[in-house]
């Protein structure tokens, strides 16, 4: 379809498109790259359906964003999904639940057919990050913000390099239940577990890493947090404390965006919201903000005149008797999009 005969006001197309977007991606000003892969789940799976689940959620959704009107004229293109991540993930998902049942009854994590399992996976989750790397690159270069939709949180550490490399000194915002700072997790370097802290490790040019909404992490992952300068944690319990005691979520959200540089990557996992919005998703965890605490914080950090160079959304996994999940991960990539297009 050409764009010039497109109805915002009709219905949505089923298109293959997010949001039924008639726009190429050369035309546009902002495309969205799908990565279906969730190999390291370490207790609900199903991400990797997270992407088709929203496209097909998202025709459903009005275009009109009263915090972004009518950004959507300036193009989000969706990119062609390769398909083969997914059968990847599918095959090595079988390996990754030997690996996990073997550890949950106590297994030795030396076994040898553990370990060759562990390495066997490790290795493909490596050179995936480096096909996402490629890729966000490509449409970096052609002057595109990219976002990225999952598939696990381990999907956008490629992404995240891309986009540090062209802005050094780049901050993360990251809301999610979890802390994701683990070394390591069931023995998987990419977990799921891991992202943060291997963006922490691997990628020199991010200054700053600011995360939102933690009610689930370990000590290992609090101690490293207080040890590293990079890295500053509004938990969702000083949160909540913090209302209850007069503040208001205005001056929260001030509070969490000063301590972000001018360039912002938004790192968007769905359990950071409360798990009535999100039941499905693989490990949800009471508390979490609001769906418009979360929108008003994304936009304050527009309206403080940062960057929003790149984000990823990622952990929102389809139930197949309700597509409430997808509903609200469409709302959720189609805010970040607005807002990634006003910023620039």
């Amino acid at each position: 379809m050409n764009p010039e005969s497109f109805d915002p006001n009709g219905i949505g197309l089923d298109n293959g498109a997010y949001f039924g977007m008639p726009f190429a991606p050369e035309e546009c000003r902002l495309v969205l790259l799908s990565v279906p892969w969730d190999v390291t789940t370490s207790y609900g799976a199903g991400t990797a359906g997270g992407p088709d689940a929203i496209i097909g959620a998202s025709t459903q959704l009005d275009l009109h964003d009263p915090l972004s009107p009518g950004q959507w004229r300036k193009g989000i293109a969706t990119l062609g999904i390769d398909y083969t991540i997914q059968e990847r993930s599918m095959l090595l998902r079988k390996d990754a639940r030997t690996v996990i049942a073997h550890l949950e009854k106590g297994g030795d994590p030396s076994d040898e057919h553990i370990r060759r399992r562990v390495q066997r996976i490790n290795e493909a989750s490596e050179a995936l990050a480096d096909e996402i790397y490629a890729e966000s690159c490509r449409w970096l270069e052609a002057g595109k913000t990219v976002g990225l939709v999952g598939g696990d949180h381990s999907t956008p550490l490629g992404h995240i390099r891309a986009v540090a490399e062209r802005h050094p000194g780049i901050g993360i915002l990251h809301i999610d239940a979890h802390a994701d700072l683990r070394p390591a997790y069931e023995g998987f370097t990419h977990s799921h577990a891991s992202i943060m802290y291997n963006v922490l490790e691997r990628i020199p040019d991010v200054a700053r890493l600011v995360q939102v909404g933690l009610r689930d992490y370990c000590d290992q992952e609090a101690a490293l947090a207080l040890a590293d300068p990079r890295v500053e944690w509004f938990e969702d319990a000083r949160l909540a404390s913090d209302r209850f005691t007069g503040m208001s979520w205005e001056a929260q959200c001030r509070a969490i965006v000063e301590q972000l540089p001018q360039q912002v990557y938004v790192s968007f996992d769905i359990d950071g919201l409360s798990p009535d919005l999100c039941p499905s998703t693989g490990t949800p965890v009471p508390g979490g903000l609001s769906f418009n605490e979360a929108m008003y914080l994304i936009h304050t950090v527009t309206r403080s005149g940062r960057v929003i160079a790149g984000f990823d959304l990622v952990e929102v996994c389809p139930d197949p008797d309700s597509e409430w999940d997808a509903n609200v991960g469409a709302r959720v990539l189609y805010r970040l999009c607005g807002q990634a297009l006003t910023s620039r």
